[in-house]
């Protein structure tokens, strides 16, 4: 099956999860081990109502979809990710 994106393209990950200073440096960690070191333009944040919960999405240039599969593995398999779109 061919994939519907073209490689390299700018992607957009979204993880969600309880809001706290910890989550954020999980997750950008999980995310630059697998797409390199990211500048502050390539991550927003966006707190619940109540803020107990954070939406962190991180854009990233995509090499492969091999690459997107990876990340989405390891994001997926922490217990402090929520959901990972």
């Amino acid at each position: 099956m061919p994939d519907v994106f073209e490689f390299p393209c700018e992607f957009p990950i979204k993880v969600m999860g309880r809001a706290s200073a910890d989550f954020r440096r999980l997750t950008r960690a999980i995310v630059e081990r697998h797409a390199g070191v990211l500048g502050e333009n390539q991550v927003a944040e966006r707190l619940s109502k109540d803020e107990n919960f954070i939406s962190l999405t991180f854009t990233i240039r995509a090499s492969s979809r091999e690459q997107l599969d990876a990340l989405y593995r390891e994001l997926t398999a922490s217990e402090e990710v929520l959901i990972a779109l």
